[in-house]
């Protein structure tokens, strides 16, 4: 258990929240969000002990153990796949070397070797002798190949590194574990291996996470951290967002009745608790449910900005032709070979596979900014793709504010001729997207991350093309941004291909799955739910 009283949180620029009092509960799991710069990762490292609070006490066992995902991912470059693992019980590790060290000195003493038998009981009692084994169990149920187990941190790949990581927070099966952005760089079946490992977790863990879908399944509260401070709700992200947004609605409504108000909210938590019961965490999320009071609904403050993407012409029936396509890199790896597939009205495509370098190519490919190494790329006539990198550097590298840099777009689209670019039209749109007042007077190169992102988004919209390719289009988003792009692409009447870490952007837009690896890729005419289970995921 970990108890936090009158926590505040506050930089020489800015107060993150004041006052925060929250009971985290053995055998719950807690999801927090919140906008970007809100304090999510910074609570996590409060409670971690990394950061120490400016105001309040927070209370830990001190024989619990607690386990973070490591965010360095070149931290254990010197150390072998296995033993990185081990090391997220430092205790445990730490015996493991110095006994070690013991048996592996030639001038070792008498008294060595009787400190040495020490260790051997405690590194037995803790769980040192089947340590190798449990750390491999983990890495193969996250999909790391057993040639790999051995070998140095440094040869694996990015995506690679980041299961290795994540299975050294879960080694030990730690008291408690604390994990910032958990599903990052997963592919899907490692993603649905976490799941199922943490719905089965009997000890506390608290998450930080964008992929509304990875919390509703995992998590039995939501942590909301908003306006300065942070609240408690029971159940998950689901129940959390369409509470709050009928809590809203209730409050709007001044000629209702008291009594009818919280009838509708009795109603509404009825039903959701009756659906959580047939969930991965039904019964820990039930008893929650059960719990609440309708005092506990509060309406959100949260804003969402408006993303819709429309067409300027209609797509005819041919979309897009790929056949024989191949690409080698100049050092002579192959990322894919002999991709061959085509693109329908209306089929919106999840790119998946192992390496983010691959998929980004063939995104580049595609819309014609790299040339492959073989094989040809047709788009129908009709057809006026647009597209959303992954690094966006190259579209803010001048001086431009907003307000100039979003004018530009409307008359940058050949097709666009009957659009204008007036300033009443560039702030209405500027406001729906969250950019008011004077902010739009901003350097646009100057914005962060999320804002960035957000006027891409514009930057599409204004244009109205008729495909649109989106490399990572949720990087750099809080939650209600993402809502607002999934909610957007799953509107969008045309067909679209994207690649995603983001299983509820996957769920709730893709009706294909393209899956690429060096040599064997194929396309699959289903969602995320049957395409898992032809896998048998």
């Amino acid at each position: 258990m970990i108890e936090v009283s009158n926590l505040g949180m506050r930089f020489p620029d800015k107060k993150l929240f004041s006052n925060v009092s929250i009971r985290f509960n053995v055998g719950n799991t807690y999801g927090v969000i919140g906008a970007n710069g809100a304090g999510k990762s910074t609570l996590l490292k409060i409670l971690s002990g990394q950061l120490e609070q400016t105001d309040g006490h927070i209370k830990v066992n001190p024989q619990n153990r607690i386990s973070v995902l490591e965010q360095n991912h070149a931290l254990y470059d010197d150390f072998t796949v296995t033993n990185s693992v081990i090391m997220g019980n430092k205790e445990l590790y730490s015996l493991q070397v110095k006994k070690d060290e013991i048996y592996m000195n030639p001038d070792s003493t008498p008294e060595d070797y009787e400190k040495a038998a020490e260790m051997e009981e405690e590194f037995g009692a803790k769980g040192g002798w089947n340590a190798e084994n449990d750390a491999q169990i983990l890495l193969a149920g996250l999909g790391i190949d057993q040639k790999k187990w051995n070998v140095s941190m440094k040869d694996l790949k990015a995506g690679e590194k980041v299961k290795v990581l994540l299975a050294q927070a879960l080694f030990g099966s730690p008291d408690i574990l604390i994990m910032d952005e958990p599903t990052n760089h997963l592919d899907l079946k490692a993603i649905k291996w976490l799941e199922n490992f943490l719905v089965d977790y009997d000890n506390l863990v608290i998450v930080v996470s964008h992929d509304s879908d990875f919390l509703d399944q995992i998590c039995t509260h939501i942590v909301d951290i908003d306006f300065g401070g942070a609240k408690l709700f029971p159940g998950n992200y689901s129940f959390w967002k369409q509470s709050s947004a009928l809590a809203l609605e209730l409050q709007q409504k001044s000629n209702q009745k008291l009594e009818e108000k919280k009838k509708k909210l009795e109603e509404f938590v009825a039903r959701f608790s009756a659906n959580a019961s047939k969930s991965s965490q039904a019964t820990s999320r039930k008893k929650a449910l059960e719990k609440i009071s309708i005092d506990d609904i509060k309406p959100s403050n949260r804003k969402y900005p408006y993303i819709r993407f429309n067409l300027n012409r209609e797509p005819g029936k041919d979309i897009l032709k790929v056949e024989d396509l191949s690409y080698t890199t100049p050092d002579g790896e192959i990322l894919f070979q002999n991709l061959t597939f085509s693109i329908h009205r209306n089929e919106k495509i999840a790119l998946i596979g192992p390496d983010d370098i691959a998929k980004t190519k063939l995104m580049e490919i595609l819309i014609g900014k790299t040339k492959p190494t073989s094989g040809n790329v047709t788009w129908g006539t009709t057809i006026t793709p647009d597209y959303f990198p992954n690094n966006n550097d190259e579209f803010f590298d001048n001086e431009e504010d907003i307000m100039e840099w979003i004018s530009k777009w409307p008359l940058d689209n050949k097709i666009e001729e009957n659009k204008d670019n007036a300033d009443s039209r560039m702030r209405s749109f500027l406001g729906r997207m969250l950019f008011s007042g004077d902010s739009v007077f901003k350097k646009a190169k100057a914005t962060s991350g999320g804002e960035k992102a957000r006027l891409m988004f514009s930057r599409l919209m204004l244009r109205e093309s008729n495909f649109i390719l989106f490399d990572q289009p949720l990087d750099h988003l809080d939650t209600e941004s993402i809502d607002s792009v999934i909610e957007g692409i799953k509107e969008y009447k045309s067909s679209t291909i994207f690649t995603t870490y983001n299983r509820a952007l996957i769920k709730e837009v893709a009706n294909v799955i393209l899956e690429i690896k060096p040599n064997s890729s194929f396309i699959f005419r289903g969602d995320l739910e049957e395409y898992e289970r032809k896998m048998n995921y």
